[in-house]
């Protein structure tokens, strides 16, 4: 059985929005379907039997599209457009699955195509468009959400939203699994290695990893770093991702504050690197200062075993406790009290972490993503029947 997919997104690259695409395709494969797949002209090719990539045409002036809004998707998506049609005239398919604001053209070209037409919600578009769009977004949003024959939401406040706008739809949730579970454990090799390679010869290890967009609230760990620096000296912070214009300006922050020599900026690492890095740290950090899209390195910071120290917002409390971890202000002075807490209480900080990796296990896991996969296709397949 064959599937049209549509993702208005770089792929494949390390980061949200792909790896969630990466994880459904894995699981449809798996399940026995093949998937064609109309994505941007940029990122890697991924080795996956069962799919084929087809890019859109490149444009020269774009050479990437940052994570949320960005006016170089409108472009973009008249061409991922004018591919899939081309894909709709040269083969046959019964299933359109269309990613985030693809689902226009999923709602659009299912009827002519004879296609049913399953719509991944990844998050509310309204929220990451600026206020001048916010009302037209709303209403496509709603089009998007009642015309498709069903919807997959990634997180549990937007199938709330979903819900909201229509009652009577096939809303599915389905949370993701860690991305580094099925990759090799690290040894204590690899993180001696990371601690010379980084000149960390002592002190405990904070890390964060992630894209650095404003909005994941760098800037106030930066600021947190300076308080917790003064009682802990030898304290590290290990910042893994972003773009080199995005580190130069926190390094420059860091500069400001006194706390360069402590704070190493890794640039985007490979995926088969995070276990190493997740190894290496004392205290796993998601400062997000505001938003509702669940990060998805929280399930891997599950997963790892390390204490948690993440902001109280509702970005991180649709799936972190206080039993999970600890949950704080999203301000400086919130984020370096929450490291001090954990860093003077190391047995506090192993039972979070024993108590989010035994979470971890029960409720995300591949086998676990896997099952709920086939349940929603067998229905959405049943549709067409």
């Amino acid at each position: 059985m064959r599937i049209l997919m549509i993702a208005p997104q770089p792929f494949f690259e390390p980061r949200g929005a792909p790896l969630c695409i990466y994880q459904h395709i894995q699981a449809l494969v798996t399940l026995g379907y093949e998937v064609d797949l109309v994505t941007y002209p940029f990122g890697n090719d991924v080795d996956l039997p069962g799919l084929k990539i087809y890019r859109t045409p490149s444009i020269p002036f774009i050479q990437g599209v940052k994570p949320g809004f960005s006016f170089a998707k409108f472009p973009l998506d008249l061409l991922v457009l004018l591919t899939t049609l081309q894909r709709l005239f040269l083969g046959r398919y019964r299933y359109l699955h269309t990613h985030e604001e693809a689902a226009l053209i999923g709602i659009v070209l299912a009827p002519f195509c004879g296609c049913k037409h399953l719509y991944y919600m990844h998050c509310d578009l309204s929220q990451l468009v600026p206020l001048f769009m916010r009302r037209f977004l709303l209403v496509l949003q709603k089009w998007m959400i009642r015309k498709a024959d069903a919807v997959i939401a990634f997180y549990p406040e937007v199938a709330s939203t979903a819900r909201r706008i229509a009652p009577e739809q096939r809303i599915h949730t389905l949370l993701p699994f860690p991305v580094d579970e099925g990759l090799p454990p690290a040894s204590e090799d690899n993180t001696a290695c990371l601690r010379r390679f980084w000149k960390i010869e002592t002190g405990p290890i904070l890390l964060y990893s992630g894209t650095l967009e404003h909005y994941q609230g760098l800037n106030l760990l930066l600021h947190s770093a300076c308080i917790v620096h003064a009682s802990f000296p030898d304290a590290h912070y290990v910042i893994v991702g972003g773009h080199d214009i995005q580190i130069k300006l926190l390094k420059q922050l860091a500069q400001k504050l006194g706390v360069i020599n402590n704070v190493h900026f890794t640039g985007q690492r490979p995926l088969g690197e995070m276990p190493h890095y997740m190894a290496l740290a004392d205290i796993l950090l998601s400062p997000r200062s505001q938003g509702t899209h669940v990060p998805l390195k929280l399930y891997t910071y599950l997963r790892s075993g390390k204490a948690i120290l993440a902001t109280n917002i509702l970005s991180h409390t649709q799936v972190l406790t206080p039993e999970l971890a600890l949950l704080v202000s999203p301000t400086a002075e919130g984020l370096a009290q929450g490291a001090l807490t954990l860093l003077r209480n190391p047995a506090q900080a192993c039972a979070l972490g024993k108590r989010s990796q035994d979470f971890a296990r029960k409720y995300y896991s591949w086998p676990m993503f896997l099952e709920k996969s086939r349940q929603i296709h067998e229905e959405f397949v049943s549709l067409v029947q």
